[in-house]
């Protein structure tokens, strides 16, 4: 029998509820066993073909602050709405001990488009979204794990407006997906924004 609210004594759909963007962090360091068990969680989500066509890039100390800086550089090239939010990405990617980013390796795209024997261009397509579908589920691994760790993280999405940049600050090459979370302990509690009713965003068929 389902209770009235599983969300409360099933330990995973807690984590899933408890999750929150979290964008200012104190200075409490993150350790590496927890990061490896952030980066497992991540490493066991399910990925077209099982190629599993993600990095993984921890950034700590000054390579963390040159990230900011060049989200910070690069903010001012971008109208005003867009440039407040890279700035205060920057500010929370500061802020944070440690940022995890995460990039397609492209593999799945170079392999796929060779192993269908459809039109060039249609197959790119349909493994370049494979990709992106892979890696996102990827992150949302990381954060839930975060989360059931008492760790907060926020997909700084904002970034995706410098996707080449940050993957050539990184070292990666070009790619369609690139994801940056800072990962540390909350600065102050947050229960995240109300959401909307669910019966808003079903729809039955059949």
């Amino acid at each position: 029998m389902i209770p009235d609210d599983p969300f409360l004594i099933n330990e995973t759909l807690k984590s899933v509820k408890n999750r929150h963007s979290i964008r200012t962090f104190t200075d409490q360091d993150v350790s590496d066993a927890h990061i490896k068990i952030l980066l497992q969680a991540a490493n066991e989500a399910p990925s077209a073909h099982n190629q599993q066509p993600w990095r993984f890039i921890i950034l700590r100390g000054s390579k963390k602050m040159e990230l900011a800086q060049l989200v910070t550089s690069k903010s001012y090239e971008f109208p005003k709405p867009a440039s407040a939010l890279l700035r205060m990405a920057s500010k929370s990617i500061i802020s944070a001990p440690v940022v995890i980013a995460v990039a397609n390796t492209g593999e799945l795209i170079e392999r796929g488009t060779d192993l269908f024997k459809i039109e060039k261009d249609m197959a790119k397509d349909f493994f370049r979204t494979m990709e992106i579908q892979s890696s996102a589920a990827a992150v949302q691994n990381l954060l839930l794990a975060a989360t059931s760790l008492g760790l907060a993280t926020v997909w700084l999405g904002i970034l995706f407006l410098l996707k080449d940049d940050v993957l050539q600050f990184l070292g990666e090459p070009k790619g369609e997906f690139m994801a940056v979370i800072p990962v540390g302990y909350s600065a102050r509690p947050c229960t995240g924004p109300q959401k909307q009713p669910l019966e808003k965003k079903i729809k039955h068929l059949g």
